[in-house]
């Protein structure tokens, strides 16, 4: 059920959520089950259930009753069997042992438990290592870990976290049934331990609207009962949330479960909701069940109340009698009247007959006649005028002659006077309007107006709207107060149309935003192309760049033209820079930056730069058998070859040059092609002599022969 319209079922106060029964994943995943069932019979081989498909009995029995039996593991399965994998996932070794035995496999998982699959799959590739929050027994959660291997680290909640080891950038991710408010407990105790903890909601949203419809529901309700298997973990944290509010909630998995005397069906609000396993006759089989316990009761009164019936239509009778002799009554008083009394009577009956009929709730066009500090006059076409106040005014700047609408509020207050309002027109309006965009799934204009204990009460319009603590923001809010004055944008989750008042998402309309500019981002991107990006965060393997609604990576032997140990030596955090697109893959979300390949390369004009002959002082960087490496500037080294290394002859490289040491070089040769420049200390230390003592030649070790590099 995903209408708001839907609640009011049967003779009874009896309400359904507004999201209630299969999900899209479930409902897709018994679509490919039962045509997995049709192939296998079609080409005569048998089928079976690795895992059950969903955890509800009764919506299983379908499949037993093909004779569809669920197995264990994939070695139960008979010789090229039809194995149907569960909507909860499986680790990837299970699809590899299907295919070694010859097993035909149909593939029921989630689309978004694929999408956490891939998530973990892609962490583990970087080596990044997992926190995934959920139950360490579910299949899920198996089937998830199996993806990541030794980075994946289960915990339940929170209060595990101890458990955890030291981690470097560990990234956060959820069983996609786990509970929202669990999720934004876990946050801040998480990133509190690990600073640089990068959070994935990967929550399906029908799970956070399922629940947080179930709550509101469950808020306003006397009684509540959840239906689905007490298998389903999805149903469990249903019930867990309901009866948080409702202590008066029962789980069931059939209607033979419910107590007669659950709930008093004549008086009490009986709210409903199930679990994303649930079939929808599952849950309609309570409300027609309820229904009928309701039209019993109203059987056993049916009795009394004839009793009372009858004596009514005799009271009826008798009037009626009595009316029949009222005109003969008039007729003679009329008879008595004097002319000129019959006379001014019926004038005053044509007057009456020129004026408009009004009644309280009617909305009607006046003229304002007079204005003062405090109310205003409007002729409204009746035989009194109407009194507005300046409070109830849409516009306060009106004048006398203004044709303004208003509603009727009340007739006569006592003193003959009609009493008129704007408030109510306006408020309509906005309502019909609010109505709208929640129809059109559009966004309201909103302001935060007071803090109140889990959530914000804002107003659109003159409405007033609740956002729960947990829609407020895409991470934990730990401060409500901070939104209260603020403009947001909200998307309308829930309504109560009899007492006009909605629920409201700001979290959704940053996600569904977020997403837009991703879209838009994506549309504009093509490889090649440079753009302008942001520094966001750095990992040991690269810098992540925002180019606006989404994030490119630029790998660290992308980052410059020589080797470089960590993203910082080269870039820092909030850099604006231009990258280079290297590559685009949309399905899997990665974005291929290049930096280096906007920036010159070192070795560009390198004869311009370090001509022949040319003496410097620069840092020893290594040191070889052969010679000695000086960096000239960062991707460029020169080399000192062993006979050059002093102004005599060395057995070591060592006995000269050590690293990190500055000294001062002169330029023998370059060669551009190969990356090769030959450099002297022995040269520059005796142009150095020979400035100081130019009749004095350098000392020359005549045995010393040149040796090639």
């Amino acid at each position: 059920m995903n209408t708001a319209e839907e609640v009011r079922l049967g003779v009874m106060p009896c309400e359904v959520a507004r999201f209630a029964g299969y999900c899209d994943g479930v409902m897709k995943a018994i679509a490919a089950a039962r045509q997995a069932a049709e192939d296998a019979r079609a080409h005569g081989r048998p089928a079976v259930m690795l895992g059950e498909l969903i955890h509800n009995a009764q919506a299983l029995r379908e499949f037993t009753a093909q004779g569809v039996r669920v197995i264990r593991t994939p070695e139960e399965a008979p010789a090229g069997a039809q194995v149907i994998l569960r909507s909860h996932g499986e680790p990837p070794e299970t699809l590899e042992r299907c295919q070694a035995l010859g097993l035909h496999v149909t593939d029921t998982t989630c689309v978004f438990v694929r999408a956490l699959h891939e998530t973990v799959r892609r962490c583990a590739e970087e080596q990044r290592p997992v926190i995934l929050l959920g139950n360490p027994d579910h299949p899920e959660i198996i089937g998830t870990a199996g993806y990541g291997g030794k980075w994946v680290h289960v915990i339940p909640d929170a209060s595990a976290v101890e458990t955890l080891p030291p981690m470097t950038a560990p990234v956060l991710v959820a069983q996609t049934t786990y509970p929202p408010d669990r999720w934004e407990a876990a946050l801040p105790v998480l990133k509190a331990r690990y600073p640089d903890l990068e959070a994935k909601r990967t929550i399906c949203q029908a799970t956070s609207r399922r629940q947080a419809a179930a709550l509101e529901l469950a808020q306003r309700a006397d009684a509540m009962i959840v239906v689905g298997g007490r298998g389903s973990a999805n149903t469990r944290k249903l019930y867990e949330t309901c009866r948080a509010v409702c202590p008066r909630t029962l789980l069931i998995e059939t209607v033979a479960e419910i107590p007669e005397d659950f709930c008093d069906t004549r008086t009490e609000l009986l709210g409903i909701a199930a679990g994303a396993s649930t079939p929808d006759w599952s849950y309609k089989e309570v409300v027609t069940f309820m229904n009928e316990l309701e039209q019993n009761k109203v059987t056993e009164a049916e009795a009394a109340v004839e009793t009372v019936a009858q004596e009514a239509v005799e009271a009826a009778q008798e009037a009626v009698e009595q009316a029949v002799e009222a005109p003969a009554a008039a007729v003679e008083e009329e008879a008595a009247l004097t002319e000129e009394e019959q006379n001014k009577r019926s004038f005053m009956d044509d007057i009456e007959a020129t004026l408009v009929r009004i009644r309280p709730g009617q909305t009607v066009t006046g003229s304002v006649v007079q204005v003062s500090e405090d109310e205003v006059c409007v002729n409204i076409g009746y035989k009194s005028d109407g009194l507005i106040k300046r409070s109830d005014l849409s516009d306060q700047d009106v004048k006398v002659g203004d044709q303004i609408e208003v509603e009727i509020v009340k007739v006569n207050d006592g003193d003959g006077n009609v009493i008129l309002s704007q408030r109510n027109i306006v408020n309509r309006k906005v309502w019909e309007e609010l109505m709208q965009k929640f129809e059109n799934n559009e966004y309201i204009d909103a302001v935060g107006k007071e803090a109140v204990k889990g959530g914000l009460i804002a107003d659109a319009g003159g409405v007033r709207a609740f956002v729960p603590a947990s829609h407020l923001a895409q991470h934990y809010v730990e401060k409500i107060q901070q939104f209260v004055g603020q403009d947001m944008k909200l998307k309308i989750i829930d309504v109560n149309k009899e007492k006009k008042r909605i629920v409201a998402s700001r979290k959704e309309y940053l996600r569904e935003e977020s997403a837009r500019k991703k879209d838009e981002a994506w549309s504009k991107l093509e490889v090649g192309a440079v753009v302008k990006g942001i520094v966001r965060r750095f990992a040991d393997f690269g810098a992540f760049v925002d180019l606006g609604g989404v994030d490119g990576l630029i790998h660290i032997t992308d980052m410059a033209w020589y080797r470089i140990g960590h993203p910082s030596e080269v870039l820092k955090i909030g850099d604006e820079i231009e990258v280079k697109i290297l590559n685009l893959d949309r399905e899997r979300e990665r974005i291929q930056l290049g930096y280096k390949q906007l920036q010159p390369r070192p070795w560009d004009n390198i004869e311009e730069k370090y001509p022949v002959g040319m003496v410097l002082e620069r840092k020893v960087v290594r040191i070889r058998p052969f010679g000695a490496f000086v960096e000239l500037e960062p991707g460029v080294d020169g080399l000192v070859h062993i006979s050059q290394c002093a102004l005599t002859r060395v057995a070591k490289v060592e006995d000269a040059l050590q690293p990190e040491q500055m000294v001062k070089v002169k330029v023998l040769g370059v060669d551009p092609e190969a990356h090769r420049i030959s450099l002297s200390v022995r040269e520059a230390l005796a142009d150095e002599a020979a400035e100081e003592s130019p009749a004095e030649e350098a000392p020359v070790d005549e045995a010393e022969a040149p040796v090639e590099e």
